[in-house]
């Protein structure tokens, strides 16, 4: 009874070290008499008892790695506090276990190194406005080492950068005058954009005022010679009319009398006139005399 009890935990024993369930997104390196031999894949696998062991484990998933804050120098010589977060992937188990004692060690160093390094290459302005530079470049000084340690840096990130209290006053302030100077370039831009619509505005209202006086003298200036015109026209119809009545039998008797009229009523209304001394020709015939002439310069016009 003993020998089966001892049998039976003999292949208890066997079983438990020559069958492995690797989980997924795992790698299990397998050593032979202490030689690599095999890594394990996820699933089931059957290993050879006393022979065959499990040397490292390794999980195949992204891995974040906090890489602990440090003080760098920027290129114009000023401190500052950076710290930041790295991703990797374990992408040769083999390489991972063989090639470096502790790779997470070698990262976290690697990328501190880079990042002083990169840092000294940029001025403090510079390296708050190049993150994504100091990134890119960090991530491939480490990408390059890593290989022969079987890992993939996959991206660095920077959590925080913080300048000495000093010169964080002193950004501060500058930070604000130029927010100032921004802002008074603004109030003096709107006062001369002011002052240019006001002259533009005087100018065209000058200009509209100009242009309506001008219209309004040549409408003027029409209508004078439009009135001269009718006038004239007017004058020239009666004088034809007059012509051709003239010509009419009996014409000539009655401009004779038209003027007779004319003169008898001229003298009535200088005698009507109180303050008017009327003198009467003495030879009444020069009244006959002007009707002639008057008649003689008709007839010169037919």
């Amino acid at each position: 009874m003993e020998i089966a009890i001892i049998l039976m935990v003999i292949a208890a024993i066997f079983i438990i070290r020559s069958v492995k369930s690797v989980p997924q997104q795992h790698a299990w390196v397998v050593e032979r008499l202490g030689k690599y031999h095999a890594t394990l894949a996820p699933g089931l696998n059957f290993l050879v008892p006393f022979v065959d062991r499990v040397a490292y484990q390794h999980i195949l998933k992204e891995i974040p790695l906090d890489i602990a804050s440090q003080v760098c120098i920027t290129r114009d010589n000023t401190q500052l506090q950076v710290d930041g977060i790295l991703f990797f992937q374990v992408t040769d188990p083999m390489r991972a276990s063989y090639g470096t004692s502790n790779y997470i060690v070698a990262i976290s160093q690697l990328a501190q190194t880079s990042l002083r390094s990169v840092i000294g290459k940029l001025e403090l302005d510079k390296t708050f406005e190049e993150r994504d530079i100091i990134n890119a470049q960090v991530v491939a000084a480490i990408d390059e080492a890593a290989l022969n340690w079987g890992v993939k840096v996959l991206r660095y990130e920077i959590k925080d950068l913080t300048p000495p209290k000093e010169i964080l006053h002193a950004m501060q302030a500058q930070i604000t005058a130029e927010r100032e100077k921004r802002a008074l370039i603004a109030a003096s831009e709107g006062r001369r954009q002011e002052q240019i619509n006001i002259a533009t505005g005087e100018r065209e209202a000058f200009i509209a005022r100009s242009e309506g006086e001008k219209q309004a003298v040549i409408n003027k200036a029409a209508g004078e010679a439009a009135s001269i015109t009718a006038v004239a026209e007017a004058t020239a119809s009666a004088i034809e009319r007059i012509a051709a009545a003239i010509r009419q039998p009996g014409g000539e008797q009655a401009v004779q009398l038209k003027v007779a009229e004319r003169a008898v009523d001229a003298y009535s209304r200088v005698a009507a006139d109180a303050q008017t001394t009327l003198i009467v020709p003495s030879n009444m015939t020069e009244v006959s005399a002007l009707i002639s002439s008057a008649m003689k310069m008709v007839q010169a016009q037919k």
